[in-house]
């Protein structure tokens, strides 16, 4: 009988080889593939049956994981079990008839403008004043600043941030190619704010001697770029020097700045849509959701009538 390991092996290959999943999203399904073998314990996963589905999910439940966590870990074994029986490997899914676990819709936090402008100030002057300084502190402030410029003009995922190329940076063109999920490309304009942080940044780093590299933001370690945990991690310290809580604050935030500002602002839903990379326009939807309820908080803070008892 193949083995557990090697069925996922082969469950991963296929979402990346067939249907372009991001490393991530791989990482994602094996971690969610993992646990719920672990939960059947000496049981194979070809002869896991509905109620071990069910069972793990309450488990989940349990230990006080939420609903959209649950979603998530069946949604996973979902397509793991299409997989198995579209191979043949087994004659039915027992995942057909579970319900999934019921979300609880939250709209994505985001901050107001003037703070957005807070943020981008601070790195800015943080950047101005390091000039000077030693180079590696010189490099972090600017590279910080840049960061900050090219997440809320483009609204990109952090992701796909991170791993921006060293050319983004050298071409005079506004609009910049970006490789996103399911190697899905779309074009994305730079503000010239957001050029000029990159082309500081890059102009220090040349400056100290730094060995050329692919990567505009590049690092050490094994991706060969800026890890995302990096990022957030200066980010939290930067929103505390500015007064904003830095539970509320991450480089998903900003983009979500970005598409709720933008819309606030008059864009179209559509031309957000193909911003944001969001193959689904009800993914970008979510940010009308947004926009009325801070008009109704507007409303029912100033509007004579919500003082009335």
């Amino acid at each position: 009988m193949t083995s557990d390991a090697v069925l996922i092996e082969s469950f991963l290959e296929m979402m990346s080889a067939e249907r372009g999943a991001a490393d991530n999203t791989l990482e994602s399904y094996r971690r969610d593939l993992d646990a719920f073998r672990e939960h059947l314990g000496r049981t194979s996963m070809l002869k896991a049956s509905g109620t071990d589905v069910t069972d793990h999910l309450a488990a989940l439940t349990a230990q006080g994981f939420a609903a959209s966590t649950q979603a998530r870990h069946l949604s996973a074994l979902r397509q793991f079990y299409r997989h198995l029986y579209a191979d043949g490997l087994r004659g039915d899914d027992p995942t057909r008839t579970i319900a999934t676990p019921k979300k609880r819709a939250t709209l994505p936090k985001v901050l107001s403008e003037d703070e957005v402008e807070r943020l981008l100030a601070a790195a800015r002057d943080a950047a101005q004043a390091a000039v000077g300084d030693t180079d590696a502190r010189a490099q972090r402030a600017a590279r910080l600043h840049a960061l900050l410029e090219v997440i809320y003009a483009t609204g990109l995922r952090v992701s796909e941030l991170v791993a921006l190329p060293a050319s983004a940076a050298r071409r005079e063109e506004r609009l910049i190619a970006v490789t996103g999920k399911g190697g899905k490309e779309r074009l994305v304009p730079l503000s010239e704010a957001a050029r000029t942080a990159m082309r500081g940044y890059l102009a220090l780093r040349q400056a100290a001697g730094r060995p050329p590299s692919r990567w505009l933001f590049p690092s050490h370690g094994a991706s060969g770029h800026l890890t995302r945990q990096a990022f957030a991690r200066d980010l939290k310290a930067l929103a505390l020097q500015v007064g904003i809580d830095p539970d509320a604050l991450s480089p998903h935030v900003l983009r979500h700045a970005f598409a709720s500002h933008l819309l606030a602002n008059g864009a179209d839903l559509r031309v957000l849509q193909q911003l944001l990379g969001h193959a689904d326009i009800s993914t970008t939807q979510i940010y009308t959701h947004v926009l009325d309820e801070r008009l109704r908080a507007l409303v029912e803070t100033h509007h004579p009538l919500s003082r009335r008892s």
